[in-house]
């Protein structure tokens, strides 16, 4: 399926669960599944088939009555929606614990491009020389890589100054991973990683569970 240049209107709980169906799709790709029917794969994603192909539907006709989805088609369609295929710029900022962690992870490249620097307001963790090089915060504009429009942010301090800053400059879309509240403008799209809330939610669901 061409889905260039193609832009779709997918509500954001249906776009949290693209990913779970990719994940899955790979997994029975590499034990040889070459087609699959919604029931099939709602069995394997615990999601209900007619869940399945509303969510599908969003992105064209996928699939075929009777036949089910082909699934290196429907990976290749969900690798383009997700970025999977681009070559995208990333950078972090603040290069504390987590910062060098997630610069440290090593697959990246197989996800939706690459971090290619860091920056950091403490001139110890600044490493120009490093294999991923760290900058100081200082000099964002000046080593903020060409096209850059995604930054990570690891700070803990000064959160929002941070984000205004960034946004200032020409970062669009902010992946956050501090526990502050934290406003951006309708343009930006801020997305928040907040491992405490999610381990607080998944304690009340198992202590509620009969």
């Amino acid at each position: 399926m061409k889905i260039d240049n193609q832009k779709f209107n997918v509500p954001k709980a249906t776009m949290k669960r693209y990913p779970v169906y990719l994940k899955a799709l790979r997994k029975l790709q590499s034990q040889g599944v070459n087609r699959i029917l919604s029931r099939e794969l709602a069995d394997v994603c615990d999601i209900q088939a007619t869940t399945i192909r509303r969510d599908f539907s969003f992105i064209g006709s996928l699939g075929k009555q009777g036949y089910g989805y082909d699934v290196a088609s429907v990976i290749e369609t969900f690798n383009h929606l997700l970025g999977m295929n681009y070559d995208e710029k990333l950078v972090i900022v603040g290069v504390g614990n987590l910062g060098k962690a997630l610069l440290n992870y090593n697959r990246w490249d197989q996800v939706v491009g690459e971090i290619v620097c860091g920056f950091d307001t403490d001139n110890r963790k600044v490493n120009p020389n490093a294999a991923i090089p760290v900058y100081p915060m200082s000099e964002f504009k000046k080593y903020k890589p060409e096209g850059c429009r995604v930054a990570i942010v690891t700070v803990s301090e000064n959160v929002q100054e941070t984000v205004d800053f960034l946004i200032e400059n020409g970062i669009n879309g902010i992946v956050d991973f501090s526990h502050e509240h934290i406003q951006v403008p309708k343009n930006v799209i801020l997305k928040q990683v907040d491992v405490v809330s999610a381990i607080q939610e998944l304690v009340f669901q198992s202590n509620n569970i009969d």
